[in-house]
């Protein structure tokens, strides 16, 4: 099978799966090794399709997955502790923005699914290769967070609420 059919394949097994499919289980499928499966997604990422990296496996955004966006304020020291918290309860922060007065929306991709991602992403706020959005609104800020069902996004709902980051509506 050519690499472009391969692909191709892929996408459609993953169209077709109502589940998250692993790197492996395509690999073992396809006859080929994990590494050219992330190799594959990553071809398709960047051609326009729209797939996730899960714990659980990849998903193509047609995949029955479900968004809710929070808004939240904390302190930069409470950043690694939300998206811990987040990520634990089976969410991916999908990206995070603010809306400045001036500049209308101001959105970053995160696709934050990892504690290691998280890890990665704090280290680069403390070297200074980046700064949080958060601070230029005052600390509040928005996620979108993709989870496999509603119940999962009510459980991170009701989590970040107790620690006080939910942004409670007016």
């Amino acid at each position: 099978m050519k690499a472009t059919e391969r692909r191709k394949e892929i996408v459609t097994i993953l169209l077709a799966d109502k589940n998250a499919v692993s790197g492996s289980t395509l690999a073992e499928r396809l006859g080929v090794s994990r590494q050219i499966i992330v190799q594959d997604i990553a071809l398709l990422k960047a051609s326009g399709y729209d797939i996730l990296s899960t714990r659980m496996g990849y998903v193509i955004k047609d995949a029955p997955l479900i968004e809710r966006v929070f808004k939240v304020r904390h302190t930069s020291e409470q950043t690694s502790d939300e998206l811990t918290t987040i990520v634990s309860l089976g969410g991916t922060v999908v990206d995070v923005f603010v809306w400045h007065k001036a500049n209308g929306k101001i959105e970053a991709k995160l696709n934050l699914f990892s504690i290691h991602g998280i890890e990665q992403f704090m280290e680069s706020i403390k070297t200074g290769k980046s700064s949080e959005l958060m601070h230029i609104t005052s600390g509040y800020h928005y996620h979108t967070v993709r989870a496999d069902s509603a119940a999962v996004l009510d459980t991170i709902e009701k989590a970040l609420t107790e620690k006080g980051y939910i942004v409670p509506e007016i």
